[in-house]
């Protein structure tokens, strides 16, 4: 299989600039602390990293900012050179890194679409023959012959993909600029990538769309400060960056502190909610189909009759309510609660798919109608991918599928016994 790019030990180093004296005090002090400040200052944006791109492949580079993805496409592009190692690159290559790069702003669009295309070494008849495609992609024919300075975020990203796909590159860099589209843009840029991929062009995709990722590339990086910290099927790697996220996302919130948001009389509340795995151990990550039990704790001043202890669930990211159940709903009737002590909720299957959740808890009477606690998100659990093949969404619905054609004889039903006959004795 020949190899499009390959990456053999390449680091690149920057020297992080600090302000610039202004004045002979400034510049003194600046000499005097030059030394002292020497290793602040430098920073490795890519450190001994090592891969190889195939030809046809689709590539996905994922990780936090400043993980040195955008600094590996510069490199390819040869926008920038490696401080150490060594980048061979076999087909033309297009880029787009940036909002507007390559671009000339006095320039107009149709200009700019000749200057890109002679730059990549095209000639004035093979610009002419792609450049109405460029046009009606970009769906920019009443604004083409307008000075690009003049063009919004989205007409500058609908006009640097066009060009940079319809030029036909041997290898296409991305660089996160598709979201500044509409969403009518970007499924055509999808659709447009999924073709190329069919026609054998190699494409690099720098994305923190994670499902963007998963759904167009064969395989993927991820970058963590400057080094590879994993290279597979792209499937596996954003399992398990989404996973670290998430992780890493709900052990920071534990450590903030919270503003107990409460409502309430008072004369009993919650001290606390923990999340339990099957092991009936704390936790605050869970997959999904995975038990969770929710174990409410209480401390009640003075003696409560009959208390109906209930939680609500978010989705954090959205707000969106998912669910309230409370332990009247569940058939549980306590008939007094006094000093500590906890309520568990057992969840056997939880369907949730990846993501932050946030609990609020509440202590009501048995009518609903007097508040005695209601803590609003005072626990929160993370869901990381695994447990189920389903992606989108909130909730795994785990239906079954199943195809018939049309004419062929249907499978028999099965006979339902055991449920009562509504007409029995009937007359």
């Amino acid at each position: 299989m020949t190899t499009a790019i390959e990456f053999s030990h390449v680091s690149k180093y920057f020297r992080l600039e600090r302000d610039k004296p202004r004045a002979f005090q400034d510049l003194f002090i600046t000499m005097a602390q030059r030394r002292k400040n020497r290793k602040a200052q430098e920073f490795w944006a890519l450190k001994d990293v090592s891969f190889e791109v195939h030809k046809g492949e689709t590539l996905g580079l994922i990780g936090s900012n400043g993980s040195g993805k955008s600094t590996t496409l510069k490199l390819i592009s040869r926008i920038l050179s490696p401080t150490s190692g060594n980048i061979k690159i076999n087909g033309r290559v297009t880029a787009l890194l940036e909002l507007g790069a390559g671009f000339h702003p006095e320039l107009s669009g149709r200009d700019n679409i000749f200057l890109n295309g002679t730059v990549m070494g095209l000639s004035r008849k093979e610009i002419d023959y792609r450049v109405d495609a460029i046009i009606d992609f970009a769906e920019l024919q009443e604004f083409i012959d307008v000075p690009v300075r003049n063009y919004s975020s989205g007409m500058y990203a609908r006009l640097g993909f066009s060009v940079s796909v319809y030029l036909d590159p041997h290898i296409l860099l991305i660089d996160e600029v598709l979201s500044v589209g509409d969403q009518s843009f970007q499924q055509k840029c999808n659709e447009r990538m999924l073709n190329m991929r069919k026609k054998g062009v190699t494409i690099l995709l720098v994305s923190h769309d994670i499902d963007a990722i998963w759904r167009l590339c064969s395989r993927a990086v991820w970058l963590d400060h400057g080094v590879v910290k994993l290279d597979g099927a792209a499937s596996k790697v954003t399992d398990s960056y989404f996973r670290y996220v998430l992780e890493q996302s709900a052990k920071n919130e534990q450590n903030e502190s919270w503003a107990e948001n409460r409502l309430g009389s008072g004369e009993a509340y919650v001290t606390d909610i923990e999340f339990l795995g099957e092991e009936m151990l704390p936790r605050h990550v869970f997959l999904t189909n995975e038990p969770l039990i929710a174990r409410i704790h209480y401390e009640a001043k003075e003696p409560v009759e009959r208390p109906m202890f209930g939680m609500a669930l978010h989705h954090a990211a959205s707000g969106a309510h998912l669910a309230g159940p409370n332990s009247k709903f569940g058939s549980l009737e306590i008939p007094e609660i006094r000093g500590r002590g906890y309520v568990d909720y057992r969840i056997e299957h939880l369907p949730l798919l990846p993501g932050d959740y946030l609990v609020d808890t509440s202590i009501y009477d048995w009518e609903d109608t007097h508040r005695y606690d209601y803590w609003y998100h005072g626990g929160r659990f993370t869901v990381v991918p695994g447990g189920t093949s389903e992606r989108y969404g909130l909730i795994a619905l785990e239906g079954k599928w199943r195809v018939q054609a049309e004419g062929a004889s249907p499978e028999p039903k099965q006979a339902v016994t055991g449920l009562p006959n509504p007409i029995k004795g009937a007359k």
